[in-house]
């Protein structure tokens, strides 16, 4: 396989592989973190978790990616890298040491949300440097067979991590156990950096980078940049539009979901975590086989028509699926909807790729970020002003029904008119890769 014989050329280069060894500890650690978080918000014995509850967690876990994100360079081309990743890992072990602290004993919500929010904010960083570090340990022949894969590694190891939170908590029934245990990965991250020379991942030492004032006011002046050559180039814009509207439908129904396993479907602690556990499977499935089935469908229905038939099958299946509101039902739905989900987003990767110009394509790509992850927190919060405390609502399905509908109907009118690309996307995947890292 292709996949495999690219790794093993990668795995030769001692740099590389120390890299990869902090990356896998790193997102290791944070899929336990962000376990650790909802299981404590939603499952715990102790409290009541309500939507409004579970909307400010996601803030958390979210957030920070998006308000921090396009000012992590700014500092990171001031830094040692290999630094950044040292004491960052540090930072957050001790940080998760203390938020394990705060599950023990008695304190007010924000406090504990204050803790993690620290953690996760300081998780933007290290994720930059990862990336920013790559070119310093892979020759420029191989570098977009690592770009393929060190991020899809990164993914499989959180979706690993989150897997043995969820067994350390079915098994020891602590929070702080499991909270416990992403602080280690963290410290094993960091300790792991030292393996590496404290120059090695670079920036140059004779790079003299702009003032630090100039340099934030630069990178907000760039994203005011980007929004205005976006509104010039309007495929891309309404792909844009089209995955803000689907990751606000997807960010809805996860509320629900996590509602239902707490209330609807069973009695038991246990039980709840086990359903939230085989929820997080099926859709990580969906975005799996999205992952495989997306450029052969781009491929005979373009870009935009494959958007607007994902767009129009969840309008179909997630009320068929989720009206129910039986377990069996909804898993199926929650497949769907992670398959429908990551197929329009790889889409629109590919539209705002094609429309977008070279020098604005890294502007626009924060942006996206931001608005990626803007939407599955307002979602949130908008699922918490009309969901029961069960997590039975009707009127929520309908409405995200109607929502996806509407996205298929423009799409498929834009499509004919030209709006979203129609050509056969230029795909050349070495690997699958994973969900963004803007996270989940």
């Amino acid at each position: 396989m292709p996949v495999v014989r690219d790794l093993r050329v990668l795995l030769r280069l001692t740099n590389f592989r120390r890299l990869l060894a902090v990356r896998l500890l790193s997102q290791g650690a944070d899929g336990v973190y962000q376990v650790a978080l909802a299981a404590y918000v939603v499952f715990s014995p102790e409290r009541q978790a309500s939507p409004a509850a579970i909307a400010s967690a996601m803030a958390v876990l979210l957030l920070p990616y998006s308000l921090v994100g396009p000012f992590a360079g700014v500092l990171l081309d001031r830094w040692r890298r290999r630094q950044v990743l040292l004491y960052g890992n540090l930072l957050r072990a001790a940080l998760a040491g203390g938020t394990a602290l705060l599950v023990l004993v008695p304190v007010p919500g924000w406090l504990f949300y204050a803790s993690a929010l620290s953690v996760t904010a300081v998780n933007r960083f290290v994720l930059a440097a990862l990336s920013a570090s790559l070119p310093r340990v892979v020759d420029g022949d191989r570098l977009v067979i690592a770009n393929s894969l060190s991020p899809t590694a990164g993914t499989l190891a959180a979706t690993a991590g989150g897997g043995a939170a969820f067994l350390v908590r079915l098994t020891t029934g602590s929070d702080a156990v499991v909270v416990l245990l992403g602080a280690a990965l963290y410290l094993s991250s960091a300790l792991t950096c030292l393996r590496m020379e404290r120059g090695l991942l670079g920036p140059d030492p004779d790079a003299v980078p702009a003032r630090i004032g100039a340099a934030l006011a630069s990178t907000a002046r760039g994203l005011r940049s980007g929004l205005r050559h976006l509104s010039e180039r309007r495929p891309a814009a309404r792909a844009l539009a089209a995955m803000a509207l689907v990751r606000f439908c997807y960010g809805a129904l996860t509320v629900m979901v996590l509602m239902l396993s707490r209330y609807a479907w069973t009695s038991t602690e246990a039980g709840g975590l086990a359903l939230l556990g085989l929820a997080v499977a099926l859709s990580g499935a969906g975005f799996f086989v999205a992952a495989v089935v997306t450029p052969w469908a781009t491929a005979r229905l373009g870009v935009g028509g494959w958007m607007a038939g994902c767009a129009g099958t969840a309008a179909v299946l997630e009320p068929a699926l989720g009206l129910p509101f039986a377990p069996v039902t909804t898993m199926a739905a929650v497949f769907v909807l992670g398959f429908t989900t990551q197929a329009i987003k790889i889409s629109t990767d590919t539209v705002v790729q094609k429309a977008v110009d070279d020098a604005y394509r890294g502007r626009i790509f924060s942006l996206y970020d931001m608005l990626f992850n803007v939407a599955f927190v307002a979602a949130a919060g908008a699922a918490s002003l009309v969901l029961p405390a069960d997590g039975r609502s009707p009127l929520l399905v309908l409405a995200v029904a109607g929502f996806y509908a509407l996205c298929a109907l423009a799409l498929t009118r834009r499509t004919r008119k030209g709006g979203v690309s129609r050509e056969t996307p230029p795909f050349r995947v070495r690997g699958l890769p994973g969900p963004r890292s803007c996270s989940t």
